[in-house]
């Protein structure tokens, strides 16, 4: 290896190094005992980097959020490759929906918080909306691999079983109910609600 190719692969690890330092520091402070705050400024500070520091690794706060988004995902090891590869429908709806709570449950307390944030961050609602839209994209071309012409009242129901804020009410707060148990409730609620559509038409 050249040196120049050397020290430039040097560069770009460090740089990736402090990328990641800078996204952990974001969902440290959301996942931290204090009122939670993400601006470019909070997560400089506490990954012990300047400003301009962010603004090269993400562009922006709302590229901050989306690669936070994304690290997330990342974290929880999220696919879909299990729903879009089942055998028959109720395996496909059964891995999706799983999926999405195996998700909401990986940080939960980080999810809820971006959520709630988003009431009073118009930037940060518009990218939680397009993420719930990319849901929706996906579950519509699961039931159209199921179903040639899909209802939409069944995609917009299973949609919103699959949703965040449907996940966080049936866990509960004071003695939150185990995963496989929302999952199974979930599931098979959605298994239900296609299985109907398809014998109502």
């Amino acid at each position: 290896m050249s040196p120049r190719r050397y020290e430039s692969t040097k560069r770009q690890a460090a740089a990736e190094e402090t990328r990641r330092r800078m996204l952990a520091a974001a969902r440290g402070l959301l996942a931290g005992a204090s009122a939670p705050q993400i601006s470019v400024d909070a997560v400089a500070k506490a990954a012990d980097v300047s400003r301009q520091s962010v603004y090269n690794a993400f562009g922006s706060k709302s590229g901050l959020l989306e690669a936070l988004f994304d690290s997330l995902a990342g974290r929880a090891g999220m696919g879909l490759d299990r729903a879009f590869t089942a055998p028959d429908a109720s395996a496909a709806l059964s891995a999706f929906t799983e999926t999405f709570c195996g998700f909401w449950a990986s940080d939960r307390l980080v999810i809820r918080r971006l959520r709630g944030m988003a009431v009073l961050d118009p930037d940060l609602d518009r990218l939680l909306r397009e993420r719930d839209e990319m849901r929706r994209t996906a579950l519509t071309e699961l039931l159209r691999r199921l179903t040639p012409t899909p209802d939409a009242e069944v995609v917009n129901v299973i949609w919103q079983l699959t949703s965040f804020e449907t996940y966080d009410a049936l866990t509960g707060h004071d003695t939150p109910r185990p995963l496989e148990e929302v999952m199974r409730v979930i599931s098979g609620t959605a298994r239900v609600v296609h299985e109907n559509a398809d014998q109502s038409q």
